[in-house]
């Protein structure tokens, strides 16, 4: 085993016909979160999440994550990232990730459920209603000097699918990928579940020190979930578009957070459903 996918032996059937090929499928591992964090009585360490995901860039997806949550700022928050405990003895991988926090960083995890479950296709439970974000600070976009042109836009799904290495191999994965208002792609990440590329791509900007990223648009492979939405709002971006449908939950956030909101994007065709604006 080996990169993100997996080499298996597949019986092939096509009608009356069947013969043995080689195949690849794409890798899911657990991926366990843990914080370290200065409290009054001292250090302590909790563990956050459990994540199905494709191994790779954990460091980028449990900082995206943390970020997302509101449970940490900014990437100053941030004391150091690593892998805990030995690789798991089945597939080699580290599924443990140790977030350590630097002292005096305020942390609530409140508003997280202490050992909650997140599954690799809907998103973070219990966010089901817009009232999540209502209370923790969100404030709408401003309309800001992000503008993208039509041209650029429809270029973008074409620029997602040929940098998908892994979707090439197994056609099994997400990928999310923020751009600028030229259309290009400033960082890409894949991963078998759309949260977790999201979370990937944001914890990549955290690294680079780009967010607020009111300067980026974000772009999915699949359907605009109302877990994608909050992600790109928390991010500060003003544009998310998706290759497939939005939620009515994401409809609703783009509006009320004056976010642009673009759904199947296919071709030279797409629907604006908020913020077109933005569009040139």
């Amino acid at each position: 085993m080996s990169g993100n996918s997996l080499p298996i032996t597949i019986k092939k059937v096509r009608g009356a016909a069947e013969h043995a090929r080689g195949d690849r499928v794409a890798i899911e591992e657990p991926l366990e979160i843990r914080l370290g964090y200065e409290t009054s009585d001292g250090r302590v360490e909790s563990s956050v999440s459990i994540t199905m995901r494709t191994p790779g860039n954990d460091a980028e997806l449990a900082t995206g994550f943390l970020f997302t949550e509101a449970i940490i700022r900014n990437s100053r928050d941030i004391a150091f990232v690593k892998p805990c405990g030995p690789p798991a003895p089945d597939s080699g991988f580290h599924n443990v990730v140790r977030v350590e926090l630097e002292s005096g960083v305020d942390v609530d995890l409140g508003r997280l459920q202490r050992h909650f479950y997140t599954t690799s296709s809907c998103g973070v439970c219990g966010k089901t209603s817009l009232e999540a974000l209502r209370v923790s600070g969100i404030e709408s976009r401003p309309n800001g000097k992000f503008r993208l042109d039509k041209s650029a836009l429809t270029a973008l799904p074409a620029k997602l699918r040929s940098a998908q290495e892994t979707f090439d191999e197994t056609g099994g994965l997400h990928a999310a990928a923020a751009f600028d208002s030229a259309g290009d792609i400033v960082v890409l990440h894949e991963d078998i579940g759309r949260h977790n590329a999201v979370d990937k791509v944001i914890g990549t900007l955290l690294s680079r020190d780009l967010l607020p990223a009111d300067e980026l648009g974000l772009m999915v492979s699949g359907r605009a979930s109302f877990e994608l939405m909050q992600k790109a709002l928390v991010a500060g971006m003003p544009l998310l578009a998706a290759v497939s449908a939005p939620s009515s939950l994401a409809v609703q956030l783009a509006f009320e957070f004056n976010v642009t909101l673009v759904g199947f994007l296919r071709g030279d065709t797409f629907n604006i459903y908020s913020g077109e604006r933005r569009i040139a």
